[in-house]
């Protein structure tokens, strides 16, 4: 039996290696999917026990659960967190068919997730079971239990900066200025990781406020800083596809690359999956 991977209006599939990558990533796009009315559904394929300096895996694991599902109600979105070890992911059958289940049920039109040039081997682990299941999931005697689609749904890939073996290449570019204060308090409620393991990692432990408005700047701040030479890399494009004064004005974006292993959007297909995107 197949169903047909297809909506009438554009469904986003996040699969990510950890709670708050999604958000990290992709915060942009997620918030005007859901300005647009459209479903969206946010997945960390770990559990995220890993991501702390004090706290055991025992105490992470519940708690980074709660944090992914209050970020996820600040835009109405689903957000769940596997239960596949922070730390430890490989790209193994469990993984592939876990998503190949994930994929054929919730029917998404775009599934966003990491490129398989990253620093983190749990971004990798995901980024390579979701291609590898990209097609599969169009096969019927592939996890059998579940109907098989009729298509398999676009793939991109979230936007990072490295550069070995390629950059990404942009294919949509998205002003994500408009949504940086809902990115922000999605973020905020990953409160173990962003005002603690992070601020640990980046030896800013002792910056972070105490109040929680005070918060909520101090992050919009790192965040920012972080993802600012995004813009910076591609200021070429956003110039040639706006003009000088305005194509130099956007500081934060995000960028979007189509998988080669999953079906291929056609330009009206693309607009309306990158919705306010430039393509380039």
């Amino acid at each position: 039996m197949t169903t047909s991977a297809k909506s009438t209006s554009p469904r986003l599939l996040v699969l990510s290696a950890h709670p708050d990558d999604a958000e990290y990533h992709a915060g942009g796009l997620i918030c005007l999917y859901r300005q647009l009315g459209r479903a969206v559904k946010l997945v960390s394929v770990t559990d995220g026990g890993a991501g702390h300096h004090e706290k055991t895996a025992a105490e992470l694991v519940p708690l980074r659960r709660a944090e992914a599902t209050a970020a996820g109600q600040i835009i109405g979105a689903a957000y769940e967190t596997w239960d596949f070890p922070d730390g430890r992911l490989l790209p193994t059958l469990d993984v592939r068919e876990r998503i190949i289940r994930e994929i054929r049920q919730y029917r998404p039109d775009l599934v966003l997730t990491h490129r398989t040039c990253d620093y983190h081997p749990d971004h990798r682990a995901v980024a390579q079971a979701v291609q590898d299941a990209s097609y599969l999931v169009t096969v019927p005697l592939v996890v059998p239990e579940v109907p098989a689609l009729r298509a398999d749904p676009v793939v991109a890939y979230l936007p990072d900066l490295f550069t070995r073996p390629v950059p990404i290449r942009a294919d949509h570019l998205l002003d994500v200025s408009p949504y940086l204060d809902t990115i922000v308090r999605m973020l905020a409620c990953h409160q173990s990781q962003v005002f603690e393991w992070l601020a640990f990692e980046a030896r800013l432990l002792d910056s972070v406020p105490a109040g929680q408005q005070d918060r909520l700047e101090w992050l919009k701040t790192w965040f920012t800083r972080q993802i600012g030479p995004r813009a910076d890399r591609y200021r070429d494009a956003l110039i040639t596809a706006l003009g000088e004064t305005r194509g130099r004005e956007i500081s934060l974006i995000e960028m979007f690359e189509i998988s080669e292993y999953a079906s291929q959007p056609d330009t009206k297909q693309g607009r309306a999956l990158f919705p306010n995107c430039l393509p380039t």
